[in-house]
């Protein structure tokens, strides 16, 4: 019988996946104590046939490698949809997550499977996150998912927790606050739970595009939702207090342009130098720990100029969407 079913969402990243599937087939475990699972998200032929390669090429080795396509519209949907699919059509009573841009190490699943032996119902792996000597602002960001907690980039769940509720919310349509919000639900069930720092997870940080920070203020919504679902949870890991500097920032703007438009000369030159000043500083912190490239440091002023506004704007588009009292 399959001890463990390893889930794996993925949408339309051969490359990516490749490396994730290699990694996976060299697990020093017995073949047959596990089964992977590739559910794609895009119901992407060109990926069927990929992972049709794939499984054949372990099935030589007596391991399994499985399919499953999200139906639905020609849309992605989510990897909470993906992820859900996976584990319910799981053979094993272990189910272990990690992502598609992931580099499991070869004793990732038999740490993780020890783990689980001793009693609890889920675990954390480590995640590490390789930086250049001198990061981007992006790469900086996401060398944070070190630090997070019940990361589904790496992680180990029974089944029976589960089904205690139901798997992964997927109103979380983007990659953002979905495991939290599973994490979250477990814990204010009170299960056992437990770290595995041995099962490690390397997380190398993808090329993105200039401006790629404007673009992820939209995952600010999912904000609102994992705040409606766990108050408390929210404001003790996520975030304390709302980020009045935003706030701040965005009405020190809305005032000089206010004055400008009512030709109060006072109020136009008080309220954009409050908004220069604090938005040069946030530039300032953003740069503090990154390069200083030409491009980047012009791509770190832009930026920085337009995010305080976008970010409020999707925080509160969530506030609506989901219905909560949330800024």
């Amino acid at each position: 019988m399959v001890r463990v079913s390893v889930v794996v969402p993925t949408c339309k990243r051969p490359a990516l996946l490749s490396r994730c599937m290699a990694a996976l087939l060299e697990q020093d475990c017995a073949p047959d104590d596990y089964e992977v699972i590739i559910v794609d998200d895009a119901a992407s032929p060109e990926t069927r046939r990929q992972v049709e390669r794939w499984a054949q090429r372990a099935a030589l080795c007596r391991q399994t490698v499985r399919y499953l396509a999200v139906s639905g519209a020609g849309r992605a949907h989510g990897p909470a949809t993906a992820r859900n699919m996976g584990w319910r059509a799981a053979r094993g009573e272990i189910i272990a997550f990690t992502d598609d841009d992931c580099i499991p190490d070869p004793c990732w699943l038999r740490v993780g499977m020890a783990v689980l032996a001793g009693g609890v119902d889920a675990a954390a792996g480590r995640v590490v996150v390789p930086l250049p000597e001198i990061p981007t602002d992006y790469e900086y960001d996401a060398s944070h998912l070190e630090h997070g907690e019940f990361v589904t980039a790496n992680c180990f769940y029974r089944r029976d927790a589960l089904l205690m509720v139901g798997g992964f919310d997927e109103r979380f349509t983007a990659a953002w606050r979905e495991d939290s919000d599973l994490f979250f639900s477990l814990l204010e069930r009170r299960i056992k739970w437990a770290r595995a720092p041995e099962a490690v997870v390397v997380h190398p940080v993808r090329p993105a595009r200039w401006g790629v920070s404007l673009r992820q203020q939209r995952k600010s919504m999912f904000n609102a939702l994992l705040y409606k679902k766990h108050p408390a949870l929210y404001r003790e890991k996520i975030q304390a207090a709302p980020p009045w500097r935003y706030y701040v920032i965005v009405l020190a703007l809305l005032a000089g342009l206010l004055g400008i438009g009512t030709q109060s000369r006072l109020l136009a030159l008080v309220g954009l130098l409050v908004w220069a000043c604090l938005t040069a500083r946030f530039c300032f912190v953003r740069l503090r720990h990154t390069s200083r490239a030409p491009g980047h440091v012009a791509e770190m002023i832009v930026t920085s100029i337009a995010i305080p506004p976008l970010a409020i704007f999707w925080r509160l588009r969530g506030a609506l969407k989901f219905r909560v009292l949330f800024l």
